[in-house]
C-alpha cells in the first residue's frame, strides 16, 4: 500500500505549473496531516470548524489552512485565528460576518466565493445570477478592508459523466472571468479559482483551476 508521501508525490507530479493541492485532511488524525507535512505539503483543507480549531494547534506554524466546508455562522469566531483562507463563503452575509469578526482580532483573511453549479441542492454557495449581481451592487468589494476576496470556489455535480462535468466548470471559469473583469477589475487578489476533487481535478485544471482539493488520492478513505 502506497505511502502518504508516495501518493503526494504521485499527484503532484501530474499538476501543471501554477496548480497548487490543497490536501484535504477532514475525518484523517493529526499523525497523517504531519506525513503530509514532512513530506512537504503545506496547503490543508478541513470542512467542519471543530476540527480545525482542534488540529491546528497540533501541527506547525506554518501550515495555511483552508476552510472548504459549510461554515456556519456561530463558527466563524472560533476558526479566524487559525485559518488562511475561507473558500466557502455563500453569501453576502457571512462576508459581512467574516469582515467583522477579522476585524475584531486587527487580522485580514483572504476568502473565496462559492458558487453553485452542480445539480445537488445540498450544495451550498452563490448561483451565478446572485454573485453577479452582488457584485454589480458593491457588496462583494466594498467595506471590507479585513477581507480580500481572492476568486471563486465550486464544486461540480457528483457523477460519472464528466462532460457535465466539463459544462458546470466551464460555467464557473466564465462567471470568474466575468467577475475579474468586472466587480474586481481593480483587485490585485481576485486571482484563484479553486475547483477539482479526486474524481475531477484533471477536468477542473482544463478549464483554469489554480487550486484542486484532494483527499481521498492522498490519505485514502476516512479514518473516523
Amino acid at each position: 500500500m502506497a505511502s502518504i508521501k508516495d501518493n503526494l508525490e504521485k499527484v503532484t507530479a501530474q499538476l501543471p505549473g501554477g496548480v497548487r493541492l490543497v490536501a484535504v485532511s477532514k475525518f484523517h488524525p493529526v499523525e497523517e496531516l504531519a506525513e503530509a507535512y514532512e513530506a512537504g505539503q503545506r496547503l490543508f483543507g478541513e470542512n467542519r470548524a471543530q476540527e480545525l480549531v482542534a488540529k491546528a494547534p497540533e501541527l506547525p506554524k506554518d501550515i495555511r489552512w483552508h476552510f472548504i466546508g459549510h461554515l456556519q455562522k456561530n463558527k466563524v469566531r472560533a476558526i479566524m485565528p487559525h485559518v488562511t483562507v475561507i473558500e466557502s463563503v455563500d453569501s453576502v452575509e457571512l462576508l459581512r460576518l467574516i469582515e467583522k469578526e477579522a476585524a475584531r482580532i486587527d487580522r485580514t483573511v483572504d476568502v473565496l466565493l462559492q458558487l453553485h453549479v452542480a445539480q445537488e441542492e445540498t450544495k451550498s454557495g452563490f448561483s451565478v445570477e446572485e454573485v453577479l449581481e452582488a457584485g454589480e451592487a458593491g457588496e462583494l468589494t466594498e467595506g471590507l478592508p479585513h477581507v480580500h476576496v481572492c476568486g471563486v470556489m465550486a464544486m461540480a455535480s457528483l457523477t460519472d459523466d464528466m462532460d457535465q462535468v466539463a459544462r458546470e466548470f466551464d460555467l464557473v471559469r466564465r462567471t470568474y472571468i466575468t467577475l475579474k473583469d468586472g466587480a474586481f477589475d481593480e483587485s490585485e487578489y481576485f486571482n484563484e479559482l479553486s475547483m477539482g476533487m479526486s474524481d475531477d481535478w484533471q477536468v477542473a485544471v482544463k478549464y483554469g483551476a489554480t487550486l484542486v482539493r484532494i483527499g481521498t488520492a492522498i490519505f485514502g478513505p476516512r479514518k473516523y
